[in-house]
């Protein structure tokens, strides 16, 4: 049995279903995130998770025991928002006890949890800071210590880094995976960042009108998307649309609109006559003045444009069909990066064994 199971959960308000018959389990231990665009439900589910709202129907389970009459301060549930949400005139230590003192903890176990949790977090020598004299990533840390000083079975994160600038919140995801595997609490994540759903988590749920896409680990979801929604939202894909003209265990034969045949991988579900789309990373796609003998598929194609942003290069090409490929190069060599220039005639191509069919919807 999971730590934490969704039931068919459905949430309405009025006549608009902001999360509709959604199902999973969460296991002890586990980072787990809901990922998803604005509006697609996954802050709804949360705060149902938290009890601050209720679903109209379904059933959340921990441990095996139905939440639905537990109010949210009685659940061993912790939030943290991205607002931080700390009080201005108490200081760092004050901050991080707030929970024991309300639950009346008597003193000597409240002095040593807390230094326990500020010691997690490693706030010890700010203890007596207040919130004006910390970082956002300081505050940020004394959140996550005022989460789990209780030690709660699930903390849950709503979109906690959203407010850090991007240095900072890289920093402050390798903080967070460091402290999850340190404390061992289940961590129930909630992001818009499809970098930090990849980099953070152990499988992530990816959400869309209120119901759950795809759930899977994240080189399961970037590798193997289910749908054009899946592979569009996650990461940069070039998606050509395809129909599938011969499929056996070595490989699918596919027809592309403008390029003849393509090949792609074996699925091990798609048959002669479907239709749907090859995904393929731009990482998975070359750029070559000359063809290399090692792509199973290669077209000509002219240099659009491209982007450097310093330990790779992403072109913009324009296949003689018309049809525009992202390919994104590796700046590896000594030295100062080359580049093909807007107008170059040039050959992308990729394997056979690249790129991944996936179904329209």
């Amino acid at each position: 049995m999971s730590l934490l199971e969704i039931r068919d959960v459905t949430r309405r308000f009025g006549a608009f279903e902001a999360v509709k018959e959604v199902s999973f389990g969460v296991e002890g231990g586990e980072f787990f995130t809901l990922l998803g665009p604005s509006g697609c439900g996954k802050t709804t589910l949360l705060r149902m998770i938290a009890g601050f709202d209720l679903p109209n129907a379904g059933r959340i389970l921990l441990d095996g025991r139905d939440l639905a009459d537990t109010p949210a301060e009685l659940r061993p549930i912790h939030t943290v928002f991205q607002s931080f949400a700390l009080f201005p005139h108490l200081t760092v230590a004050e901050n991080v006890a707030f929970p024991l003192r309300m639950a009346r903890v008597p003193d000597d176990e409240l002095k040593r949890r807390l230094g326990e949790a500020l010691d997690m977090v490693h706030l010890a020598d700010l203890a007596d800071h207040y919130p004006h004299e910390l970082s956002g990533g300081q505050k940020q840390r004394v959140a996550l210590a005022r989460g789990l000083i209780n030690r709660p079975r699930l903390l849950l994160l709503d979109e906690p880094l959203g407010a850090l600038d991007l240095k900072l919140r890289e920093e402050m995801q390798l903080e967070l995976i460091k402290l999850q595997r340190e404390v061992g609490i289940t961590f129930i994540f909630v992001t818009h960042s499809q970098p930090e759903a990849l980099a953070l988590s152990h499988r992530i749920a990816v959400m869309r009108d209120g119901r759950v896409e795809q759930l899977d680990e994240p080189s399961r979801i970037y590798g193997f998307p289910v749908n054009r929604f899946v592979a569009d939202f996650i990461g940069n894909c070039n998606l050509l649309e395809a129909e599938v003209r011969a499929a056996d265990e070595g490989g699918l034969r596919l027809a592309v609109a403008g390029l003849g045949e393509v090949r792609a991988p074996p699925d091990g579900v798609s048959k002669q006559g479907d239709k749907g789309l090859l995904a393929l990373r731009p990482e998975q796609v070359g750029v070559a003045g000359e063809a290399d003998p090692a792509w199973g598929n290669r077209f000509p194609g002219t240099v659009e444009d491209f982007l450097y942003i310093g330990d790779v290069t992403t072109y913009q090409v324009r296949l003689d069909n018309g049809f525009r490929l992202q390919a994104l190069l590796p700046n590896a060599a000594a030295g100062r990066a080359r580049f093909f220039d807007p107008g170059d005639r040039v050959t992308v191509g990729w394997s056979g064994a690249a790129g991944h069919y996936v179904r329209e919807t």
